[in-house]
């Protein structure tokens, strides 16, 4: 880890190079605009940087499908964070590319002690090791692939998690009798409520948290919800609404998957009464199924919500009926989250696990159970069971 690297006029133009525009995640093919949502473009893997004319369509084509390979957040996060790891490198007068396992173990070390600039805070174990991905994966697109497997990195890594882990801070899940409550605070939008002020805004928040949680969605896929099927470049899914229930086909990490989600007891419960009265009194059509309410609450825009107004409607009503009333309003809204919704429902469904697994899209029963809050804790009773 002492290694000492002397600088070339070569390697110096090189450094330079990378990380002039530390905004940048470009490959040697100039990648300068942005997407739709103004995250930042993904290079391409290496490629000739000159291209025939006629292969110009396909390098924007190709573009495009690198940017569909992960999410936007994945996009904005590896974007910072080879930026963050861009500028460290360029403070110490050594090259980011190609990434020396050396100076990457450096790199973390640095970031687990505190010490990347003056007043930083040390990161976080999870922290670090996005870092290490963002790093790996933009050097792999450049062609120079990172070694990983490498001691003066993995053995670094593996000090700083036997250092540094800490449990994880999962967000409190919100679980049925605390969505009642949540839901109180809202206006139902009912005919007479059309006259108030806000009113379509409680149907369609009425409507975005009864289906967060019985199609137990992330927050992406509830705002990425569109009416019908191919109506928004930038959908993730559509609904079908049929007498039995609601099917929403989403387009999620693991793939296209159908989630169903059935009619409840309750007409105040049901998320399908909750949609379809948002859809009658919003008058959509077509597109985004959730959007902004403009004009003081009485009309509705064409734009789709922003996945942080899940996350903000999930803390907002919570702290408002009083939910995690011991904590401080500050610790509530820390504790609650779009996740929450998720969450809350594999703690309370209390039905066969893979079912619970189906619905939540996950690949594995292990992650499944890490969002059962509550549901299987002391259930098998082992002390007894052996005798004690």
């Amino acid at each position: 880890m002492t290694k000492i690297i002397e600088l070339n006029s070569e390697s110096d133009r090189q450094m330079r190079a990378a990380t002039s525009d530390s905004t940048d995640v470009g490959s040697s093919v100039s990648v300068s605009r942005l997407d739709r949502n103004d995250s930042p473009s993904l290079p391409l893997p290496e490629v000739a940087t000159c291209l025939p004319p006629q292969l110009d369509q396909l390098a924007d084509r190709a573009r495009d499908y690198v940017e569909a390979a992960s999410s936007i957040n994945t996009r904005k996060a590896y974007a910072a964070d080879w930026k963050h790891f861009a500028a460290w490198c360029r403070r110490l007068n050594v090259p980011p590319l190609p990434a020396d396992p050396q100076i990457v173990g450096l790199y973390i070390t640095a970031c687990a002690s505190g010490t990347v600039t003056r007043g930083a805070k040390a990161s976080s174990v999870a922290t670090i090791e996005r870092r290490l991905s963002a790093i790996g994966w933009n050097c792999a697109q450049r062609g120079t692939p990172l070694d990983r497997s490498d001691r003066a990195i993995a053995t670094v890594l593996a000090g700083i998690r036997n250092t540094h882990a800490a449990p994880p801070r999962q967000k409190e899940a919100i679980l049925p009798e605390d969505l009642i409550a949540m839901l109180e605070t809202l206006d139902r939008g009912s005919l007479r409520g059309m006259r108030d002020r806000g009113s379509l805004r409680g149907m369609r928040d009425r409507a975005m948290l009864l289906i967060g949680f019985a199609g137990g969605l992330r927050r992406s896929e509830i705002v990425g919800i569109d009416l019908g099927r191919d109506q928004t470049e930038d959908g993730r899914g559509w609904i079908e609404i049929f007498d039995k229930g609601m099917l929403v086909t989403l387009r999620g990490k693991t793939g296209w998957r159908e989630v169903e989600i059935g009619r409840g007891s309750s007409d105040v419960t049901c998320p399908v009464i909750a949609a379809e009265t948002w859809i009658r009194f919003g008058k959509l059509a077509r597109g985004p199924l959730f959007r902004r309410v403009t004009g003081q609450g009485n009309a509705v825009g064409p734009e789709r919500l922003n996945d942080k107004e899940v996350a903000r409607l999930v803390k907002r009503t919570a702290i408002a009926a009083g939910i995690r009333g011991d904590l401080s309003e500050f610790e509530r809204a820390f504790r609650f989250s779009g996740h929450s919704l998720r969450a809350g429902l594999a703690s309370s469904a209390d039905v066969d696990e893979r079912y619970v697994q189906k619905q939540l899209g996950h690949a594995s029963a292990e992650m499944t159970r890490r969002y059962q809050r509550r549901r299987d804790r002391f259930r098998v009773n082992l002390t007894k069971a052996s005798g004690l």
